[in-house]
């Protein structure tokens, strides 16, 4: 598991687009959003990064870059790109069960015919321009994710107030 105040682990991904995203190599002016997602198969992601995508100029006017990221296959995360309303968000795919373990993510092996044999359950990571975690938000199943009006409240008081990341004890 990552701790706050501790470095979280590389991420080097290839993105839907043809380009490639490394986490050491982002500039934000305050963190980095990592949203680790199910992927083509789960409805509610669909939602969760639909909403995102009408959000994301929010974020970025409050200093925050944003990829979401998935362990499914180039061909499912371009379909993904394809039909969901998501265009302007970094989207990384083939990212390997063995990476999101090291992240503290939890894993599914899948139930139905649309599944992925295994897949990995939604997280959403906070990272300081310093490659430390801020915060972690992870889940066992699709549900209960954290709203993005209430990040963006928080990352407003959080950089006003310069509150220290908490819960690395």
């Amino acid at each position: 598991m990552v701790k706050p105040r501790t470095k979280v682990p590389e991420l080097n991904l290839k993105l839907v687009n043809g380009t490639s995203w490394t986490l050491s190599e982002q500039t934000p002016d305050n963190f980095t959003m990592v949203i680790f997602y199910r992927g083509l198969h789960c409805p509610i992601c669909k939602t969760y990064l639909e909403e995102l995508q009408t959000k994301l100029k929010d974020f970025t006017a409050k200093g925050v870059n944003v990829i979401a990221i998935s362990s499914d296959s180039e061909e499912r995360a371009k379909e993904q790109y394809d039909k969901w309303k998501i265009a302007d968000i970094p989207l990384g795919y083939n990212f390997s069960i063995e990476n999101a373990r090291e992240w503290g993510l939890y894993v599914s092996k899948g139930i139905k015919d649309k599944e992925p044999d295994m897949f990995i359950e939604p997280g959403l990571f906070l990272i300081k321009p310093d490659g430390t975690l801020y915060s972690a938000s992870i889940q066992t199943m699709p549900f209960a994710r954290p709203e993005f009006d209430d990040l963006l409240n928080a990352i407003g008081y959080i950089t006003k107030n310069d509150y220290p990341a908490r819960g690395e004890a």
